[in-house]
């Protein structure tokens, strides 16, 4: 039997219930490395695993909520405790607060973006670093957007620092065995998207599945 690319990888997806998240794990549970996917969705994460044992892959769900800090640190000492390390790590999780005009933004949805897309995000960095750091070829994927960014002012700026401490990261590592990327997908008919363009014709748009093949298959499987 011919070994697939990423057999015997651990490959940890964090925003895994849906949307690119969910087609990332399971385009790597396709390549063979073994998924340890995360997010707050139960059923999304059980379809999931349903998704990627009918294909013959392998995952562990671990539903749980990554603004905890303690959470995030538990997850990654089960991982380093079972396995050893991790090889890949996915990032995927995002939250869009609700839209409104920039001089109306609400301390809340402010408060909720910061928690969940710039402060949850740094901790997730400070804790799976030295998780896939043991491995032999380390890689951190993010993805980033370029969509107009109109009544969307918590999410933008979230996005704006989440990319900041990537282009860091990278820079940090340039010379290192850390691979650390960020990636653009083309525009898919996901529930994040469909927050931004409500009523867009979707039909146009790329599948997720497609996406997450195009774009982790040049450097994850080559």
């Amino acid at each position: 039997m011919t070994q697939k690319p990423l057999e015997n990888r651990i490959a940890l997806v964090t925003g895994a219930s849906r949307g690119l998240g969910a087609a990332s794990a399971l385009w790597l549970a396709g390549q063979g490395a073994h998924v340890v996917a995360v997010a707050r969705t139960i059923g999304g994460l059980e379809e999931l695993d349903d998704r990627i044992k009918a294909q013959g892959g392998q995952s562990t769900l671990a539903p749980m909520d990554l603004t905890d800090d303690g959470a995030i640190a538990h997850l990654c000492r089960s991982i380093h405790d079972r396995w050893g390390r991790a090889d890949i790590w996915v990032h995927s999780m995002i939250h869009v607060s609700a839209l409104t005009p920039a001089p109306h933004i609400q301390p809340k949805d402010l408060d909720k973006v910061i928690t969940s897309n710039i402060r949850a995000f740094s901790r997730l960095v400070t804790n799976v670093e030295p998780l896939i750091a043991p491995s032999d070829a380390p890689k951190a994927v993010f993805f980033d957007d370029g969509w107009d960014a109109k009544f969307a002012g918590p999410y933008a700026m979230s996005k704006a620092a989440q990319r900041a401490l990537i282009e860091c990261w990278q820079a940090e590592t340039e010379k290192a065995p850390m691979d650390v990327h960020m990636l653009r997908p083309n525009p898919m008919p996901t529930a994040v998207r469909a927050r931004f363009y409500p009523g867009e014709d979707r039909a146009p748009l790329a599948d997720p599945h497609d996406e997450a093949a195009r774009l982790l298959a040049p450097i994850l499987a080559g």
